[in-house]
């Protein structure tokens, strides 16, 4: 079984194989957010910057300025201790920095101060921020990809748990602010997740539907930005 920090960590070396601006940054928590490969393979673009959060977001915008791709991965929860700078040093100068949020949402057994359960509503309102969250480790890859290749910055916030097993609804190309159907029989119900709780949605619908209650389910994978038009098209045939 792979988890959504190893599904991450795969995912980065390959985008670093084929692109050397990509740099890795983290606050003392190399091994926890799965970048120890990274610091093996690529020791010259991996920065620990101790337990520094903030100065973690401000470097790396300070690399993107240089030229640089950097990626930051950081528990959700710790992030808030960075708030001002991924507005100030990443946001408001349009610089193209990947923020990857491990631990995003209920996080089990780490107890109290570990909970990644604050990071939708701080970011989301912040201009010129993307934030996407994957269902699979197949999109995992799709996400950091297209995140990569965006001129602004892009958080992609990820639970503590086990990638679900691959659907072939993970494996559409990405589309700015759309979703994907991951069930679709013509049911009377939809629920509409976040990848982050698909696994939970799909049991609840599998059920649902041992109850006779059948539903569809979709992910939105954007969080931010969000096609609201689509979104509203996708769900307007249900009760």
């Amino acid at each position: 079984t792979t988890s959504f920090t190893e599904a991450f960590s795969r995912s980065l070396l390959e985008e670093a194989s084929r692109d050397p601006r990509i740099v890795a940054i983290t606050a003392a928590m190399a091994k926890g957010t799965g970048l120890a490969a990274f610091q093996h393979r690529y020791p010259d673009r991996f920065f620990d910057v101790g337990i520094a959060e903030q100065h973690a977001v401000t470097f790396a915008g300070g690399l993107a300025a240089g030229g640089m791709r950097p990626v930051v991965a950081i528990y959700s929860t710790f992030m808030q201790r960075a708030v001002d700078q991924l507005v100030h040093d990443a946001a408001l100068q349009k610089l193209p920095v990947v923020f990857a949020l491990d631990r995003s949402g209920a996080v089990p057994d780490d107890g109290e101060t570990h909970q990644g359960l604050f990071d939708i509503a701080l970011f989301r309102p912040v201009p010129g921020v993307s934030i996407l969250a994957p269902a699979s480790a197949r999109e995992m890859s799709l996400m950091l990809s297209w995140a990569l290749g965006r001129d602004e910055p892009v958080i992609i916030r990820y639970p503590k748990a086990a990638c679900p097993t691959e659907q072939s609804a993970f494996d559409l190309p990405l589309e700015t602010g759309k979703g994907v159907f991951t069930q679709r029989d013509g049911a009377d119900i939809l629920i509409v997740c976040t990848g982050g709780i698909y696994a939970e949605v799909h049991e609840a619908a599998n059920m649902l539907a041992r109850s006779s209650f059948p539903v569809d389910t979709y992910n939105l994978r954007f969080i931010k930005p969000l096609d609201e038009d689509f979104l509203v098209s996708c769900a307007s045939g249900y009760r």
